[in-house]
């Protein structure tokens, strides 16, 4: 047993080339640090066989699958029926990450709408928690959220949430959890920050994006799990706790939302 405190990177790409030939290491690191799981997403169906695999060979790696709203202008649609019967590996733990972004991909916001609506049904069938990306979409994304909770409920996480109040305050009320990632970190951030001090303490979870938006001091650089604990000492300062009470409660908020993690753990032990 380590004396470290555990917490969850509950949102990295590991599949992605930025480790290749370095993952052995890479999550070693992240377990020294005392990020005892990792959740790598899965972006697109021809990634699956690599993640997947990732996740097999990793006792401590889960894996989430959906279409990246980035990515649907340029790839196959991912249908209701792809996501169910995807999800039915033991270690496929979230629906997506899917979402609405608008910065980059606005051209495509219909697609993203349409796609966005298929992983809501496919949470709502697998009992999975839906793993959001938002970005400058903040109406739409509060409506459709809103709209297909009411069809058919789902659990959902907010990954990297740097959105306005008022979708996050929408979120909460669905009863959705909001993730900090190293945007949490970043001196301009003072707004982020504040946002969530008021956030229940127990809809909150952490993650690093990895590779990308590494917090200080390695913001601009290759961002890895291990660094997950470096957001989550910036949560315990805002919450005004001590980093093992964070660090156990995002446990506790992540065993929740992710219960096939802890069915896993259960029949592996």
């Amino acid at each position: 047993m380590t004396d470290t405190p555990q917490i969850t990177d509950s949102h990295c790409h590991l599949d992605f080339p930025d480790f290749d030939g370095e993952l052995d290491q890479v999550i070693a690191r992240a377990h020294e640090a005392g990020v005892s799981r990792m959740v790598s997403i899965c972006t697109r169906m021809t990634s699956v066989p690599k993640v997947r695999a990732i996740a097999e060979a990793n006792p401590s790696v889960f894996w989430a699958f959906g279409l990246h709203p980035m990515s649907v202008a340029d790839h196959p649609p991912v249908s209701f029926d792809e996501l169910v019967e995807i999800a039915q590996h033991p270690k496929l733990v979230g629906i997506g990450e899917t979402g609405l972004d608008y910065h980059y991909t606005a051209e495509s916001a219909e697609a993203q709408k349409a796609s966005l609506r298929i992983h809501c049904a496919a949470a709502a069938e697998t009992g999975l928690p839906l793993i959001i990306h938002a970005r400058d979409a903040d109406e739409d994304m509060a409506r459709i959220l809103e709209e297909e909770h009411r069809n058919a409920p789902y659990s959902c996480v907010m990954h990297c949430f740097s959105s306005g109040a008022d979708l996050g305050r929408k979120a909460l009320d669905l009863g959705f959890y909001l993730s900090m990632s190293g945007v949490t970190t970043f001196k301009k951030s003072q707004e982020l920050r504040d946002f969530f001090a008021t956030v229940p303490l127990d809809r909150v979870l952490v993650e690093t994006d990895s590779p990308y938006l590494a917090p200080p001091p390695h913001r601009g650089k290759r961002n890895e799990p291990a660094y997950t604990a470096l957001t989550a000492r910036v949560g315990a300062e805002v919450f005004g706790l001590d980093y093992p009470a964070f660090a156990a409660q995002t446990q506790a908020n992540f065993d929740r939302l992710f219960t096939k993690v802890g069915q896993w753990q259960a029949k592996a032990a």
